[in-house]
């Protein structure tokens, strides 16, 4: 029997994607519950030193997807944003699915320093800038930098490059606070660290509709980040009650209710 419905057309194209921008149509991702030191390694090898547009589990994106429809099912007005984009792959994604759905009126806004990740203050986060100073970070991971113009290029290779994407350049405590986003429907933040996390979450939350989706990709991760502690922080003193749901060990949602 052929599969020749638009739906079947529109999965078929995501999956690939996300194959390709994940380096999986022909390799095995990293397990992100391995050993440390060993996971390390291999994250090395197939994202950083890799063809990797994405250093996002499969789980992470088919967790995007899945939110992203939900709010285009359900009519959740707003943009998609993500704070901290590392060769844009997740972005790309975004722009993709709703592109597929004919989503014209929602932009992708993708805010990075594009200069790779700020030194954290070694007073008030010594993990994070133990971290921040190690070989490891210095010299295999560059402090995960990708240039602007890379970014832009890899979201011309797809096709995706048009009017609906906008660019937020800069540290994030300089750009948020003035950018012209009036609601957001998905709000993706993978900023590492605590003032990064903070910094999106006191800049935007306001903007998330009702029914709009939060991820925090490194919540789960306490051995070098304070992500957690911010989040927790941010909830507490907003009220925020709205269960976290895990899509894997280091990323967890919700949903905004109120």
């Amino acid at each position: 029997m052929l599969m020749n419905s638009a739906s079947t057309g529109s999965e078929l194209y995501l999956d690939l994607l996300k194959k390709i921008l994940t380096n999986t149509l022909h390799a095995t991702e990293p397990d992100v519950d391995e050993i440390q030191e060993r996971f390390v390694i291999q994250f090395l090898h197939h994202y950083i030193q890799g063809p990797a547009i994405s250093m996002l589990p499969r789980c992470r994106l088919d967790n995007l997807q899945a939110c992203l429809t939900d709010v285009i099912a359900r009519n959740i007005p707003g943009d998609c944003i993500e704070t901290g984009v590392w060769r844009g792959g997740a972005a790309i994604f975004m722009r993709a699915v709703l592109r597929t759905y004919n989503e014209a009126d929602r932009l992708v806004w993708v805010a990075d320093s594009f200069e790779g990740l700020p030194e954290p203050d070694a007073e008030r986060f010594p993990r994070e800038a133990k971290a921040y100073h190690g070989a490891m970070m210095r010299k295999a991971f560059d402090h995960l930098a990708a240039s602007l113009e890379e970014v832009q290029a890899n979201f011309k290779a797809f096709g995706l490059l048009d009017d609906n994407v906008r660019f937020l350049k800069g540290w994030f405590k300089d750009t948020l606070p003035k950018a012209p986003i009036e609601r957001l429907a998905v709000m993706r933040l993978d900023g590492d660290y605590y003032e990064s996390t903070m910094d999106a979450l006191t800049n935007l939350y306001d903007k998330v509709s009702i029914g709009g989706y939060v991820i925090i990709d490194d919540y789960g991760e306490d051995s070098w980040t304070y992500c957690r502690q911010a989040v927790d922080e941010f909830r507490k003193l907003r009220g925020i009650s709205d269960p976290m749901v895990q899509v894997d060990r280091p990323c967890f949602f919700w949903r905004r209710s109120a």
